[in-house]
């Protein structure tokens, strides 16, 4: 995350109308932009291969299959190892361990593929026999989630190199070769569209996810084989996976709630999701997406060399000057926030005008103009909790993220539960009290850290270090005869 802020900050030092503009473009690039031009590109194969002309079953059963796709191949990835393995490879960097950054890659990897793979072999084999859908199709579409789980692992992994840009741009090539792949196979080749977009899109998959690989394994080429130590390190740092899980399923669970509702949809036996809720969360999430493109642009920007600064008096600072700094870095923070909040808010207020005006012109209305405003206000608060969760990251405070994520995870469950039974307009009721309640938590959890700041940072460290050995005789000196006792 600092590498980012330091080569933002390179950028906005110009200080030119160019440079802003530049500084908000690569700000895009590096959050939004890959998954922008999958998107792009299935919308652009729709509109191009007669994605109309297909029977209503055919359509919903090719959504219902890249809905899917996405958001349980999202969830498989970044549940339970992401964070903590990301974390392993910073440190392993940091150390100058390079041959162990291949074995975390690889355990991670077999880890996330049996988490995902084994659900959902079960789950494709019950849309063959129970939904009577084709096993070609099937097989495909079980292939590719599979190929996205690769795609998103090997995504997670690039990004901690910072190559921000390679990803965007392994992501358009990967596009373009999975729209002109579609063509052929439709107009040349006379496949359906339906099997001519999925079966392109599988193999666009797997080329992004070949390219990171490639590019990941020339940074890294050596291999310790020092595979149990990612898992010391998985049990070391078990409250970080604590707090990511708790994040990702609230990020989700409100959807799986009303997919129980009585206006779910159930495609071919299988496939359960809520249209017009589900299209009303998209868009509340886009309208407020540039929440961690500001964070990113100046929360961390600004606020890393304020924290750069307090961190290194542990080498000789005096306690006036280690105050002063600790109050200097707060301010900070409390300025970013407030700037966030008041940035971000106008944009909201943008967007959802936007949305409310332009959205019905192309047939987004009714019931999801209608659940939309409740979303975008409750997206609106979690991306500023988020935040909040990032800087409680800063100061290794994983308690207090996973009581952040915790209460914001369990608040919208039960409170997506009641909304069941409200009018449209309240639907989304449920993200708006998790997320209140997630940032309050987290908010109050910062000004703890604060308090408590000074003990934190320079007293948890240990000069000893600590293994697993036998216990030493505990008789030091023998005063009869004068001898010392060795440690074993």
């Amino acid at each position: 995350m600092a590498g980012v802020g330091v080569k933002l900050k390179r950028i906005y030092e110009k200080k030119s109308i160019t440079a802003n503009v530049f500084g908000v473009g690569y700000s895009i690039l590096i959050t939004i932009a890959p998954l922008l031009f999958i998107a792009i590109c299935i919308w652009v194969m729709e509109y191009v291969l007669g994605f109309g002309s297909e029977s209503y079953l055919n359509r919903e059963l090719f959504s219902s299959t890249i809905l899917y796709i996405f958001i349980f191949s999202l969830l498989a990835v970044h549940l339970l190892f992401s964070p903590v393995l990301a974390r392993y490879m910073q440190d392993a960097i940091f150390e100058e361990r390079y041959e162990d950054v291949m074995p975390s890659y690889q355990i991670g990897l077999l880890l996330t593929l049996i988490l995902g793979s084994i659900p959902g072999a079960l789950f494709s084999a019950w849309v063959h026999y129970v939904g009577e859908v084709s096993a070609v199709y099937v097989l495909l579409g079980y292939t590719g989630f599979v190929t996205m789980i690769f795609l998103l692992y090997s995504m997670a992994y690039l990004s901690v190199c910072k190559d921000f840009e390679r990803m965007s741009m392994f992501c358009l090539a990967g596009m373009i070769v999975t729209f002109l792949l579609s063509l052929v196979l439709r107009f040349w080749l006379h496949w359906s569209v339906i099997y001519s977009m999925l079966f392109s899109l599988v193999v666009g998959f797997l080329l992004i996810g070949s390219l990171e690989f490639m590019a990941f394994r020339r940074y890294f080429p050596e291999n310790s084989g020092r595979y149990r130590l990612v898992f010391t390190y998985c049990r070391k740092w078990w409250k970080l996976m604590a707090a990511n899980f708790f994040y990702m399923l609230g990020l989700y669970i409100h959807n799986f709630v009303f997919w129980t509702h009585e206006t779910a949809e159930i495609v071919v036996k299988s496939f359960i999701w809520n249209q017009n809720y589900d299209m009303a969360s998209t868009i509340a999430m886009f309208t407020n997406i540039s929440t961690m493109v500001i964070f990113i642009s100046n929360v961390e920007m600004n606020f890393n060399k304020k924290y750069k600064s307090y961190s290194e008096m542990v080498i000789g600072g005096k306690w006036g000057d280690i105050d002063a700094s600790s109050s200097r870095m707060f301010r900070q923070l409390s300025d970013e926030l407030v700037n966030l909040v008041r940035l971000q808010f106008t944009i909201t207020v943008v967007a959802y005008l936007f949305c409310i005006v332009i959205l019905p012109q192309f047939g987004f209305a009714g019931s999801i103009m209608r659940i939309y405003p409740c979303l975008a206000a409750g997206f609106f608060m979690l991306f500023i909790m988020y935040a909040t969760m990032h800087l409680l990251y800063y100061y290794n405070d994983f308690i207090g993220a996973v009581f952040t994520s915790g209460s914001f995870c369990i608040i919208t469950f039960l409170v997506s539960l009641i909304a069941l039974d409200l009018p449209e307009i309240w639907y989304g009721v449920g993200v708006v009290c998790g997320a209140f309640t997630g940032w309050t938590v987290g908010y109050f959890r910062l000004r703890w850290v604060e308090r408590h700041l000074n003990s934190n940072m320079f007293c948890t460290g240990t000069i000893v270090r600590r293994e697993k050995a036998r216990k030493p005789d505990s008789k030091v000196y023998d005063k009869r005869d004068g001898t010392v006792s060795e440690a074993e």
